[in-house]
């Protein structure tokens, strides 16, 4: 049975998909941030729409969105928001982007949605999982009643393992580069799927292990909660569960994690 959060969640999610799915390939404006990413008025909007609808049902609970901020961040209870994620992929007119809201109750995140609004061909595919719950996938449209659940794979040597890898820019500057180089000819494939794809795929079974750096907490936290609950391992590369400060991924079946221990970044 879903909890009062997360239909709340769900709710939400989908009003931003409306909202989202009758903006894409459309016009619409663009702004750049200090930092060159875009951002666009669907983007606002979209969150403006998940926050309404989360503060009406939970008002005392604290809300972190990308493009509006912190509202009473220093609550117990803090909802944490990207209403596109992969905005640059939305702008260019390709389906890979996603919303995302999490729930992090006293630092742990215990609650995850996540919703791919414009991918299968417009059907749009929408995973949620809550702590001890599991993980759950389904068409944006189809009754939870009729979602699956998802379980990462068996696979447990590197020779059999699919790696997808995602913004390695400060990875690519470290040490830890030549470990990557040295992982690289011990696995089976290697993918570069991105943004909300490869976990979904981690957490579905169909890939090994996601390495990323250069992240925000807002862009994986409903990931993070999903492929725990799928049975996987979520950390950073330092081996850290993830949290506010978060800026790097490691993420497996649980199985191969340790295979990947090498590429640590270190404290600093």
């Amino acid at each position: 049975m879903a909890s009062a959060e997360l239909e709340a969640a769900l709710h939400a999610a989908r009003a931003a998909a409306a909202i989202i799915r009758k903006a894409f390939r459309g016009n619409f404006d663009v702004q750049y941030k200090a930092d060159a990413s875009p951002v666009t008025e669907v983007d606002v909007a979209a969150e403006k729409a998940i926050k309404a609808e989360l503060q009406a049902r939970f008002p005392s609970y604290g809300f972190y969105g990308e493009e509006t901020g912190k509202d009473h961040a220093d609550a117990e209870a803090l909802w944490l928001v990207d209403p596109i994620d992969g905005t640059k992929a939305f702008v260019r007119g390709y389906p890979i982007f996603s919303v995302q809201i999490a729930l992090m109750r006293a630092g742990e995140l215990v609650l995850g949605v996540s919703c791919a609004p414009c991918w299968n061909e417009g059907l749009g595919e929408l995973v949620w999982a809550q702590a001890g719950q599991g993980a759950w996938r389904g068409l944006l449209d189809t009754p939870l009643a009729q979602f699956e659940r998802l379980s990462v794979s068996a696979v447990d040597r590197l020779g059999h393992a699919t790696l997808s890898t995602g913004n390695l820019a400060t990875l690519a500057r470290a040490p830890q580069w030549a470990e990557l180089g040295r992982l690289i000819p011990q696995l089976h494939r290697i993918r570069g799927y991105g943004d909300f794809l490869h976990y979904h795929y981690l957490a579905g079974g169909k890939i090994d292990a996601v390495v990323e750096s250069d992240v925000n907490i807002l862009d994986i936290a409903a990931l993070a909660v999903i492929v725990r609950e799928a049975g996987g391992r979520f950390t950073d590369l330092d081996g850290r569960a993830p949290g506010l400060e978060t800026r790097t991924v490691l993420a497996t079946n649980g199985r191969l994690h340790d295979a990947f221990a090498g590429l640590r970044l270190g404290a600093g």
